[in-house]
């Protein structure tokens, strides 16, 4: 298609946000996975800022995705949002929908994990909207954009929760999509959109899949990619977690057998690269449409995931932890005023983003958001410190805390204590417990005063963690 540069061009930028579910920090080649093939992503590591110390503050529930999201959309710590992210209140602003209101087209399409309601406030345009946490990939439960914000009530839907046993689950749609996988299909809504606009204001595109996400089933050639053999098993791999830590029965969990065998998480690594490996090209065709379109180069584009995920790390399946690989996430910028080919190794939550993309487009930050604009760190050669620590946390039997090199994990489950004490420096896995070894005392204690300041900062009143929790 012929370039249109300028036809729409606006001063004030657009805005592309690509948002992945599941995708753990370290799935990119280009920042360190030799292992995965990922050009498009790569390209935009190349091209713009890396955040390398880029997180999630965890989850209330065992869908961490739906709260993530909601912080990610309000900007709203995890103990402000109201049942876990399901609904988002009406003086909770949205991202996309204060960009709406300051005059930008605002376009969504994939996943919708935070009510009906909330997406119909959010977006002036889109299209293939999946409202719910996840589904079969070649069978995608979709939506067409209703510019009333009318959507269907929930209708009765047989669902494979992934451990051969068929449930029947409620869920809003009015159409089903056979035979195009999830990714295509929001990946040629968001080209529709970007071919075809000819809006003289400025676009706001939120373009959220349901990849990598399970159940893992992908176009084969891009899993003929990987030799499942060949793949390398993280160093944290464990055939078992040594202890309870609150959610070993959880659905995710449930995805391999017990104990962990190697060869088994192999396939899985192998299966989870090929979605990324797929969402990658996807990500490439949307790419081409924004060049095609002529607002390649004054377009911002971001890319993030919700949660990371374990695949067999510690001995778990899942994200309902605290460790790394499921806190940790990627956070990719590219665009105008945005560096190329640099990184940045300040802490930062993905609650910052809506900030930092409102100042880089001159609109007033909405009160309701509790985020810190990353603007001073993308733009200063000696980038400020945002956050001097970083607070996680699941459910009512987890809470961590990571400073400078340290993480403090700790766990009340049933009335039982354990206590993990990481140095990241020497130890990125988390594999050493230092709380076992002597020594450590005064730091364990230290870690758990910063604990404590977290708790009372974001307003963590998880009585039944809080209770059990105290010093030995």
């Amino acid at each position: 298609m012929a370039d249109r540069k300028g036809k729409h061009a606006s001063r004030r930028p657009n805005i592309l946000f690509l948002f992945t579910d599941d995708q753990r920090f370290n799935t990119i080649c280009a920042l360190g996975n030799r292992e995965i093939v990922t050009p498009t992503m790569d390209y935009i590591v190349g091209n713009g800022t890396s955040f390398t110390r880029s997180y999630i503050m965890g989850g209330t529930c065992p869908a961490v995705c739906m709260p993530s999201r909601a912080m990610l959309m309000t900007g709203k710590t995890l103990f402000h949002l109201e049942k876990s992210g399901e609904t988002i209140p009406e003086d909770h602003t949205l991202m996309p929908e204060l960009f709406r209101d300051h005059g930008y087209t605002s376009f969504g399409t994939g996943k919708w994990h935070n009510s009906p309601s909330s997406y119909a406030r959010s977006f002036t345009a889109g299209g293939q909207i999946f409202f719910g946490g996840m589904d079969d990939h070649w069978n995608v439960p979709a939506c067409d954009f209703d510019p009333t914000g009318s959507y269907p009530q929930p209708q009765e839907y047989p669902w494979d929760p992934g451990y051969g046993e068929i449930e029947h689950i409620q869920k809003r749609f009015d159409h089903i999509e056979r035979g195009i996988h999830s990714t295509e299909l929001f990946a040629n809504e968001a080209r529709k959109f970007l071919l075809d606009y000819s809006n003289n204001d400025p676009f706001f595109m939120y373009v959220s899949f349901m990849a990598p996400h399970d159940p893992r089933t992908m176009p084969q050639r891009f899993l003929n990619l990987y030799d499942r053999e060949r793949i390398e098993l993280p160093p944290n791999f464990a055939p078992a977690h040594p202890f309870d830590n609150g959610e070993l029965s959880v659905r995710d969990e449930l995805l391999a057998d017990f104990p962990r065998d190697p060869e088994e998480v192999k396939r899985h690594l192998a299966e989870y690269y090929a979605m990324i490996s797929h969402l990658d090209f996807e990500i490439g065709r949307i790419l081409d449409a924004l060049r095609a379109s002529g607002q390649f180069e004054n377009t911002i584009i971001v890319l993030s995931g919700d949660n990371g995920l374990a695949l067999g790390s510690h001995g778990l399946m899942g994200k309902q932890n605290n460790y790394d690989h499921s806190v940790h996430v990627p956070l990719l910028m590219m665009g105008p005023g945005i560096p190329k080919g640099e990184r940045r190794d300040t802490f930062c939550y993905l609650i910052d983003i809506y900030p930092t993309l409102c100042q880089m487009a001159g609109v007033d930050v909405a009160e309701s958001v509790e985020g810190k604009s990353l603007v001073s760190v993308l733009t200063s050669r000696s980038p400020s410190t945002i956050y001097s620590s970083l607070a996680f946390a699941y459910k009512d039997v987890q809470r961590s805390v990571m400073a400078d090199r340290y993480k403090l994990i700790e766990y009340v489950v049933e009335g039982k204590r354990h206590t993990q004490l990481f140095d990241h420096a020497k130890d990125p896995f988390e594999i050493t417990n230092l709380a076992t070894e002597t020594g450590y005392k005064s730091k364990i204690s230290e870690m758990r005063q910063l604990l404590r300041q977290w708790r009372d900062k974001i307003d963590d009143n998880e009585t039944s963690f809080w209770e059990g929790f105290h010093d030995e």
